[in-house]
């Protein structure tokens, strides 16, 4: 079930006030074993093999980490380490092994070896990533001792779960989002308020926004040796702020839903176009993802404490695994690489930083500017499905500068029209609500609500529904 779909605006609301009657009438265990089904519902409506693996994956974490809780750390260490593996096993079956048996069989080919290794018919089952990471990082936790193990499995089949969440993030901690399952839940109309504007901010970004610059961006990137370097840059910029609409109204559309159920959930995202470098653009991309690596993996490998080419390699490592993590393809290990030789640079050179705090206006721009640049670069990377054709994408720019430089504003293809106003309208929200995302009801937005919901009808009624981006990771 997908957040933009018909059939979610009839499952939300029906959700919406059964929950509040059981929550007026009945016990916190009763709201929460209908919370749990909902969510259950919610995700098998894809599929009851996708919910069969998570099912399988809630208990395996729920199980194993009792054990993780071991007075000896021997153990304990023996059970996290079954946990990871399991875990990893899980996503490497899913996701990864039949990129690697292709790329394997290639290998072997090219020095004489020819063989069939066998490939499995599985379809991903959707969020895989985000649940997986979820039911992590509660048990290392609990080998840490930040986190005890939750008796209750409803409790915690409800964390790893909860239908906002569940196929695109955020990525949860036990610490913040268990206390709040286990506590009774009040209706605040303050709360609420919050939760329909982020709701319909996130609708907004999503269907006018992001799936109005997808038919841009699918068909330039498709046929890009057909169109002006102008054109090809104008596809680039418009799949950055496609995907930011798209992950982020993602993200607001979870938050609100999930205010609307009486949960505060971690935020995803910061305004992260307005960042200044590419560490300031990463403590504001896809925070829960971002603060999940730098907790259970940058720091456990000695975070920057030690030698600088020790926090070089940590650095490098994160940005591989983070790559990786995106998906089984060449191209996003590319985009982790870029990101990670850029803050490399940040961290080899870090007199910039100390410059970025006093620096004026006008250079602070140009910092934003540039960070933009880089960031819409890799993201071509991003976008590709091969790395031939990214590195095609990018050589069309060049070549069409250098052969065809008269044709930079004049030739056919994408004009500034089909892209800037949908530009301006994400960054003027953005630059209004900058101070705190979560209390979205500035002036602008609430003077602009009703035009803002003529503009979501129009195009759900003219635009064919699209999936969000982060589903498939």
């Amino acid at each position: 079930m997908l957040f933009n779909s018909l059939e979610y605006l009839w499952f939300f609301p029906t959700i919406f006030i059964v929950y509040w009657i059981l929550g007026s009438y009945g016990s916190l265990q009763i709201q929460n074993i209908f919370l749990l089904i909902a969510s259950y519902f919610f995700y098998g409506t894809w599929s009851i093999f996708f919910l069969t693996i998570l099912l399988f994956s809630s208990l395996l974490d729920y199980t194993l980490a009792f054990k993780v809780n071991h007075p000896s750390k021997k153990t304990a260490k023996f059970f996290l380490t079954l946990s990871v593996l399991s875990n990893i096993g899980i996503l490497a079956v899913f996701k990864y092994y039949n990129f690697f048996i292709h790329e394997l069989t290639e290998t072997l080919s090219n020095l004489g070896i020819h063989t069939s290794l066998p490939l499995l018919e599985l379809l991903v089952p959707i969020g895989i990533s985000f649940y997986t990471f979820h039911g992590l990082s509660y048990v290392f936790d609990i080998y840490r001792d930040k986190q005890k193990p939750i008796k209750n499995i409803v409790d915690y089949a409800l964390f790893v779960s909860f239908f906002p969440l569940l196929v695109a993030g955020p990525i949860e901690r036990a610490n913040h989002l268990i206390p709040q399952i286990q506590q009774k839940r009040n209706f605040t109309f303050k709360q609420a308020r919050e939760g329909c504007y982020l709701l319909l901010y996130g609708f907004f970004k999503k269907i006018v926004i992001a799936d109005s610059l997808a038919h841009i961006v699918n068909s330039t990137f498709e046929t890009h040796q057909n169109y002006t370097a102008m054109s090809l840059m104008l596809a680039a910029i418009a799949f950055s702020f496609q995907i930011y609409c798209d992950f982020s109204g993602y993200s607001d559309i979870a938050m609100g839903s999930a205010k609307l159920l009486g949960f505060e959930i971690l935020s995803n995202f910061k305004f992260p176009y307005f960042a200044k470098n590419i560490r300031e653009f990463w403590q504001r991309w896809h925070i829960s993802l971002t603060s999940w690596f730098r907790d259970y993996l940058y720091i456990p490998l000695g975070g920057s404490k030690g030698s600088k080419l020790k926090t070089i390699r940590n650095i490098l490592l994160v940005f591989i695994v983070s790559g990786i993590w995106h998906g089984a393809n060449w191209t996003f290990l590319y985009w982790g690489s870029i990101h990670a030789f850029i803050y490399i640079l940040y961290v080899i050179f870090p007199k910039g930083r100390i410059q970025e705090k006093s620096a004026s206006a006008l250079k602070k721009s140009l910092q934003i500017l540039s960070t933009f640049c880089i960031v819409t670069i890799a993201w071509i990377f991003f976008r590709a499905k091969t790395l031939s054709e990214a590195f095609s994408y990018c050589k069309s720019i060049i070549a069409n500068l250098y052969d065809c430089p008269e044709k930079f504003f004049t030739g056919e293809g994408l004009t500034n029209t089909q892209v800037i106003p949908y530009i301006l309208a994400v960054l003027l929200i953005d630059w209004k609500i900058k101070k705190d995302e979560r209390k979205i009801g500035v002036p602008i937005f609430k003077k602009t609500t009703f035009l803002i919901l003529l503009l979501i009808v129009y195009k759900v009624l003219t635009n064919k529904e699209a999936e969000f981006i982060y589903f498939q990771f």
